[in-house]
């Protein structure tokens, strides 16, 4: 197939085109324009692959971009999107820019073009806080924060395509992804770096809330699923491992993992913002089961081990810093 995916250069879209390519399919990958000509993280991708990619630089809310990626394509996968829900305090309208208008600019050129599927990306964010646990795709959609608003927005928008046009759209929904080369803000590598680096204390945010982490190489495999499974049109599917564990044991295990005996600490640095926490995510995958084939590979054990070797190998004790925003 040729693949278009957007977000190319962020955590989940570089593992995702790697998979493709490693399977033998041809990516074209779009990374966000800069005067650097950096492609943010599919530079971590073996110089081989690398190599074998259709490589874009430019912004997901320019509709004339859109059309040209798409053109020749038979699977788009659209992971472009604004992610950081501080900042979605602060710059709300970048967020309805980008993962509103930037979706509509994909679905409208997919729809143009007649692209055999469109994988939109979705968010866990979206339940918000939970009503029932586990969580189904049935469960309520909550704008918790102007970031959660705007990707039910796009998901929203991204049904209304299927349903008026017929446009061939899976809205696939990760619950919590970690692994290497997620940015330090994360719980498992702001852990991880911070322990490496030799702190005696581990700063955090909110310790109680409790979340469902899946492993990269097996969120990069449900899209591949879901990018190549029959009869799926129109279908939400999320995933998850179907275990809700707390941050405050998130932390021990990396801790555990790297033999740091630091003090874990609640900051107000860390916090976000003010009802914005999501006190517990626990996944269903029951649908994504029978749709799709996937159940998770990697433990959370093992899935932090493996990032805590990566943060070895790329650069041991990577500084967090005190975040902007």
């Amino acid at each position: 197939m040729k693949v278009l995916i957007t977000g190319a250069g962020g955590f989940i879209g570089s593992h995702v085109a790697e998979l493709f390519l490693r399977e033998g399919h041809d990516v074209r990958a779009l990374a966000r324009y800069n005067g650097r000509s950096d492609p943010g993280q599919l530079a971590a991708m073996p110089e081989d692959l690398r190599a074998r990619l259709d490589l874009r630089f430019g912004d997901i809310t320019d509709p004339f971009l859109a059309a040209d990626l798409v053109a020749g394509c038979d699977v788009v996968l659209h992971l472009a999107a604004l992610i950081g829900i501080p900042y979605s305090y602060v710059a709300p309208a970048s967020y309805v820019a980008t993962n509103v208008s930037g979706t509509l600019n994909v679905l409208e050129a997919c729809r143009s073009a007649g692209t055999r599927r469109v994988i939109v990306t979705s968010t866990s964010e979206v339940y918000g806080s939970a009503r029932y646990t586990p969580m189904d795709e049935e469960h309520p959609l909550q704008g918790q924060s102007p970031y959660s608003a705007s990707k039910i927005a796009a998901d929203k928008l991204a049904e209304a395509y299927h349903r008026s046009f017929d446009l061939p759209v899976i809205i696939l929904r990760p619950f919590n992804t970690y692994g290497p080369r997620q940015s330090a803000r994360a719980i498992i590598p702001t852990v991880l770096t911070q322990a490496l680096g030799g702190a005696s204390e581990i700063e955090l945010g909110s310790l109680t809330p409790r979340r469902d982490l899946t492993y990269v190489a097996d969120t990069a495999r449900a899209f591949f699923l879901a990018a190549t499974a029959s009869g799926i049109e129109g279908e939400t599917i999320h995933f998850g491992q179907g275990t809700a564990v707390a941050i405050a044991d998130v932390a021990k295990a990396c801790l555990a993992a790297v033999g740091s005996t630091g003090r874990i600490a609640s900051v107000d640095a860390r916090k976000r913002p003010d009802k914005s926490e999501v006190d517990h995510l626990l996944c269903n995958a029951a649908k994504a089961h029978r749709l799709l084939g996937w159940t998770p590979r990697v433990g959370l054990e093992e899935g932090i081990r493996l990032t805590a070797e990566h943060l070895k190998r790329e650069a041991a004790g990577v500084e967090p810093g005190r975040y902007a925003i």
